[in-house]
């Protein structure tokens, strides 16, 4: 079965069939660094992360470029507010940013192109449009698209172009336009803020502009997939698309994909209201980085997501499950004969798991076939019918399939020197027969984050990570 995905614009879930045959480019709008990013603000990245993850388990070449929007008015704001320029304050975000990332292993995209440093590709893609008669410049130094010239406006939103609306991240009298719909391709320069000297004049761009910009730059004039978040389609995806097939005369993306609202005390998250939870904040609290990668990837991307210390609890429980399956089998020593049934196992699970994310990313499925076959082997080992080669089989069969999830404890940890000898100590205590000894090292490596139990095969142990 091929990969099948839904298209926003279309409405239709069909084949992914690459422009370019095994090779498929993917957009993805990134991070404002005005601030640090919010787990909604992830929601959205992480869903895009495991469509690469997938793709590539696949055997497909992914060309991944996610964008990082260093200039625009809230940004202008915050280093005027700080002192700082805009450079400083984005350095200090997007660095904080990748560490976020990294900490909720994220894939690192092939490119993460900064707008402040295509603003050579910008102009030359505001010159086109301007020539084609899509743009027109007003007395103050800006341009502004012409929506009424590109007729297919809306159909990304289902929407009637000719209503009004505000078309940028501006209010609508803040710069002289012909139609209260145009949106801002390029911003004439004011006073205390950044600009550039540029053939359209003294300016910064506009906040959609650059995205079609970058997006060209890398991946060409038409591509495979864009994702980004529901509340992006309007005006900023609508308006990308306009100014793209406006410039090039050719169809901008194939595939839309947009993640649905993650949703905190019932309300969309959301910097603008303040109603956030940080990553940055979470991990600092001791929230571990693997519960909150499954909270935000295990509910379909296209379905609303609540952000709950529940659901962050049955995330901990999930991962908790997960690692101690791998511990077991890491562990399991039993000198008998290869179970036949093991292949077959393995198999209808691959399977499964497949099919569910080959259908649109349906993690939920994908994650329930992982996790019947956690209850399958876990029957095998209580009942020691499975080999020592066996284990070894299906710890490699499930650590492919986390390829894609990025869930797993990593392997080959090397353990703090003190809690190495601690658990030397509590096997030898055992050994012993030492019981109170035992349960007190016991006790002591857990307050340093490491949790054993006592096993037929002798001792576990997994990190013992917290979730609140």
């Amino acid at each position: 079965m091929a990969v099948r995905l839904q298209d926003t614009l279309t409405g239709e879930t069909r084949p992914l069939e690459p422009l370019e045959p095994g090779h498929v480019r993917i957009y993805s709008c990134g991070p404002t660094v005005y601030g640090p990013a919010h787990v909604g603000n992830f929601r959205s990245f992480l869903f895009a992360d495991l469509l690469v993850r997938y793709l590539r388990y696949r055997g497909l070449r992914v060309t991944w470029v996610m964008n990082v929007t260093d200039i625009d008015d809230k940004i202008i704001k915050r280093a005027q507010e700080a002192d700082e320029t805009i450079e400083a304050l984005g350095n200090r975000w997007i660095e904080r940013f990748l560490a976020d990332a990294a900490a909720l292993r994220l894939t690192t995209p092939d490119v993460l192109p900064r707008a402040t440093r295509h603003i050579d590709e910008i102009v030359g893609l505001i010159e086109r449009l301007e020539a084609g008669g899509h743009a027109y410049r007003t007395p103050d130094g800006s341009v502004f698209f012409r929506i009424s010239s590109w007729p297919a406006y809306g159909r990304l939103a289902r929407l009637d172009p000719t209503q009004l609306r505000v078309g940028e991240r501006v209010e609508s009298d803040e710069y002289g336009k012909d139609d209260v719909r145009d949106f801002a391709l390029w911003k004439g320069a004011k006073p205390g803020e950044p600009s550039w000297d540029t053939a359209l004049g003294r300016g910064r761009p506009g906040w959609h502009i650059e995205c079609s910009a970058m997006s060209m730059r890398h991946l060409g004039p038409s591509f495979d997939i864009h994702t980004g978040g529901v509340d992006l389609v309007f005006p900023h995806h609508e308006d990308e698309i306009a100014q793209s097939e406006a410039a090039t005369g050719a169809p901008f993306v194939r595939t839309w994909l947009h993640c649905a609202h993650l949703r905190l005390g019932g309300e969309k998250m959301a910097k603008s209201t303040g109603n956030i939870a940080r990553v940055v904040d979470l991990l600092e609290a001791g929230v571990s980085p693997r519960a909150l990668r499954y909270a935000l990837l295990a509910v379909h991307y296209r379905q609303g997501l609540d952000y709950t210390e529940t659901a962050l609890a049955a995330a901990g429980a999930a991962i908790d499950r997960l690692d101690a399956f791998v511990a077991a089998l890491d562990l399991y020593r039993q000198d008998v004969a290869d179970d036949p049934e093991v292949a077959t196992v393995l198999r209808a699970s691959r399977n499964a798991f497949e099919a569910a994310l080959d259908d649109d990313l349906n993690i939920s499925a994908a994650l329930a076939s992982v996790f019947e076959l956690v209850r399958d082997v876990n029957r095998r080992i209580d009942a020691r019918s499975i080999s020592t080669a066996d284990a070894r089989s299906i710890l490699a069969a499930v650590r492919d399939l986390d390829r894609v999830l990025g869930l797993l404890p990593d392997g080959g940890v090397d353990l703090d020197p003190r809690v190495a000898v601690l658990l030397d100590d509590r096997a030898a205590a055992r050994a012993a027969r030492d019981w109170s000894r035992s349960d007190a090292l016991r006790d002591e490596l857990l307050g340093l984050g490491v949790a054993v139990e006592d096993t037929r095969d002798g001792q576990r142990w997994r990190r013992a990570e917290s979730q609140a």
